[in-house]
């Protein structure tokens, strides 16, 4: 710049200049940091690192140095950024559970798969690994190119030469500016393979491809869930999302006296690939804890050098695989595993491939590499051949050469002319020492000759065709996974067929009895033997209204008097010790609005609503469950109308009474609904209230009940009629008033001495 034009100020557009820097800020995150190059598989800074500790001459099995000494030089001559994030690159290279094949052979603490760091730099000792040193191999034989380091003072290769395919066996991640890369780690001896099928047919499908390279295969192992057209799909178009689950086993406690028999607990030996066990430990016991998971007693880690998660059910009643689909659902012992193949092409552009576009990419990169490679072994054969020349007539001539030598200042432009050497061969043979010339013997140098002749013969064989040169490619690949094959880890299985899961099948499944007061006051008194009503405590004054036969693995619904339904799983009820709690610490029960009627629910039953008012409907057990702690609005009572029952539907009949008159008619004349006021039953008197109803098979007819004897009627003609009638009067000695046996619920109403609210006069007037 002249100072004329150090002053010159020129206006531009800040949009224009925004875009334009912003875009180039975009590349070069883009290319020099995020995404990793389709050829060797590295991002700039694990080259930097490899190439870095490859000028410490850490090859394997040479002493380890310090990683400070390492992260030294990758900061002083290659890679200008923070020397914290170049230590972090490096150890994930060393990490066996970060990494499939590690990069970096390390000593010391570099981390765990708990989710702890490695210590710092200035403790930690590295070398490179006998993979790292197949992605270095070669560099020196002009087989990539090289640039100048950030400021100029020495060289870098752009690429590696890369005789391991890294980018798939090893995979990486990385967030760009508007985009990313996911790619999972594979099996380098299914790579190999597909790369060799690709060689002998360029026109090879995909499909073809995933007959040997399935899938990924992580370092941590686990089950891959995914069927094959899922797969293929990830495969095809470069993009997918695939499911990574946990390995686990049943074991089998042995039996020791005074314990359990038949007990048993769940192992977990494999974790989904970048998931911390301590953070996965903790969330289950939290699950534990919190009593969302009831159905764990415990969690430990056993872990060694192997995973073991060791899992403690409750009860050997249990199911082990709902407990294992339970756990899946709700922790990371299952995963989403996304799969974008975003990389850096030969071109230095970003780019979405499929297998087949990312293998032969890595293949015409190794194919360049043998080509720029045979070529710099041709040149050095024919430089070498040429001092040989001179050297076959330095042999032949000694004593003359050495005349020369001694007789003439400047020997060179003699020996050219004597015996038609060029500048290059004079000076070769000048530059020998006298203790050489003693081993210039001619078998040793036309033998030499002779076999860097064939050897040249042989590279300009390769490089005039490419048949040749793919099958020396195939033989190196062939040993490359000779070297570094190993078996596959990660097993590959299709999505299995996921249960419905329920709390209640999550649950140890053992006899309760439910108490409920009138006053809402619940517990549940566990055990085989049925409960001592009578020796039941009660709060103040407070007494019973219902008791109610279940399972802990029952869900039990409770309906309140404005026709709201409140849901439990029944193990979840307080203790059977002392009064209990009052159903309002277990719901959100609004303002003065009691529980009247309490029930067991099965969902794959059909329930069947009956009103005082003589309103009814059929309702699927499903809906007669509510997953809200503030419940749901199941039953609208008409004014003045309240409910009688909710029984389980046994038969296709139903049979209603008023204390005269009793109905029968068909069950299908009801209409199934999921909540509402239902239709009419029997036509009503006025003063005159439905007492009871009941479903039944009509071949077996009903029973009724006076209080103080009973009638079985089978024959039940004359009682039939269509809904909303009538009836017929009741069989004598039943006017008085009766009630029908066998409602099929195990559970009993207290209502003689149950509140006003429940059993109280119900305005009738008006009624028909």
């Amino acid at each position: 710049m002249t100072m004329a034009e150090a002053g010159h100020i020129q206006e531009t557009p800040i949009r224009v200049e925004l875009e334009s820097r912003y875009l180039a800020y975009a590349l070069s995150t883009i290319i020099s940091r995020s995404l990793p190059d389709v050829r060797d598989g590295l991002k700039p800074v694990h080259r930097r690192i490899l190439f870095a500790m490859r000028g410490l001459h850490l090859e394997p099995g040479t002493p380890f140095k310090k990683s400070a000494r390492v992260v030294g030089d990758v900061i002083g001559k290659y890679h200008p950024h923070g020397d914290q994030a170049s230590y972090d690159a490096m150890v994930r290279l060393a990490q066996t559970f970060a990494v499939r094949y590690p990069l970096v052979d390390g000593q010391g603490n570099f981390g765990n798969v708990d989710g702890d760091s490695a210590a710092a730099m200035r403790y930690t000792e590295a070398r490179l690994t006998r993979v790292a040193s197949a992605l270095l191999e070669d560099l020196d034989q002009d087989t990539v190119d090289f640039i100048d380091t950030y400021d100029g003072s020495s060289r870098e290769p752009w690429v590696l030469p890369a005789r391991f395919p890294n980018l798939l066996a090893n995979g990486s991640t990385g967030i760009a500016v508007g985009m990313s890369t996911t790619i999972p780690p594979h099996n380098v001896g299914e790579i190999l393979d597909a790369c060799l099928l690709l060689i002998h047919n360029p026109r090879i499908e995909i499909p073809e491809l995933m007959a040997v390279m399935p899938g990924p295969d992580f370092p941590t192992g686990g089950v891959l869930l995914a069927t094959l057209a899922e797969r293929q799909e990830v495969y095809l178009t470069g993009r997918g999302t695939l499911r990574l689950r946990s390995r686990w086993h049943k074991e089998e406690i042995p039996y020791e006296k005074g314990g359990p028999r038949g007990a048993w607990r769940l192992v977990v030996s494999e974790i989904p690939y970048q998931v911390s066990k301590s953070r996965l430990i903790e969330r289950i016991a939290q699950l534990i804890v919190s009593r969302i998971c009831p159905f764990l007693d415990d969690v430990r880690d056993e872990s060694d050098t192997e995973i073991r998660i060791v899992l403690e059910p409750q009860s050997s009643r249990l199911d082990p695989e709902l407990i294992m689909a339970y756990l899946f659902k709700n922790t990371d012992l299952e995963v989403r595993v996304t799969v974008n193949l975003n990389v850096i092409t030969a071109q230095t552009r970003p780019q979405v491939l499929n297998l087949k576009g990312l293998l032969q990419a890595w293949l015409d990169h190794r194919f360049e590499v043998w080509t720029r490679r045979s070529r710099h072994e041709l040149a050095g054969i024919g430089a070498r051949l040429h001092l040989l020349a001179a050297y076959r007539i330095v042999h032949l001539n000694i004593d003359e050469v050495i005349a020369i030598i001694k007789e003439h200042d400047e020997p060179a432009p003699v020996l050219m002319a004597r015996f038609a050497l060029d500048q290059e061969q004079a000076e070769a043979v000048l530059n020998l020492r006298l203790r050489a010339l003693r081993r210039l013997e001619e078998m040793n140098i036309r033998k030499e000759m002779s076999e860097k002749e064939a050897r040249a013969q042989q590279l300009r064989a390769l490089l005039a065709d490419d048949t040749l040169l793919w099958e020396a490619i195939a033989a190196e690949l062939r040993q490359t996974r000779v070297e570094f094959a190993d078996p596959r880890r990660t097993e590959l299985a299709a999505p299995p067929r996921e249960p419905t899961l329920k709390q209640e099948d999550l649950t140890p499944r053992e006899p309760l009895t439910l108490i409920l007061s009138v006053k809402g006051w619940v517990k549940g008194i566990r055990g085989y033997d049925d409960p001592d009503i009578t020796k039941i405590r009660f709060k103040g004054e407070d007494r019973l209204l219902q008791t109610v036969k279940a399972y802990t693995n029952d869900t039990l619904s409770f309906v309140s008097q404005s026709g709201k339904l409140f849901s439990i799983l029944a193990d979840r009820l307080p203790a059977g010790k002392g009064f209990g709690e009052p159903l309002t610490v277990l719901f959100d029960i609004e303002g003065p609005d009691p529980i009247i009627w309490a029930m067991m629910v099965e969902s794959a039953r059909e329930y069947f609503v009956t009103t005082r008012l003589s309103q009814g409907f059929r309702i699927r057990g499903v809906d007669l469950i509510s997953n809200y702690r503030a419940g749901k609005q199941v039953i609208s009572f008409k004014p003045g109308d309240s409910l009688l029952h909710i029984h389980p539907v046994l038969g296709q009949a139903v049979a209603a009474m008023t204390p005269r008159l009793l109905l029968v008619c068909a069950l299908s004349e009801f209409p199934v609904l999921p909540r509402g006021k239902g239709v009419r039953i029997q036509r009503l008197a006025r003063d005159e209230p439905l007492v009871d109803l009941i479903t039944f098979v009509p071949e077996t007819g009903i029973v009724l009940d006076s209080g103080k004897r009973q009638k079985a009627l089978t024959d039940l003609t004359q009682w039939r009629g269509e809904r909303a009638s009538r009836g017929t009067l009741l069989p004598y000695g039943f006017l008085s008033g009766a009630t029908f046996v066998g409602h099929g619920a195990a559970s009993t109403l207290y209502r003689e001495e149950s509140l006003p609210a429940v059993t109280g006069e119900l305005p009738l007037e008006g009624i028909e």
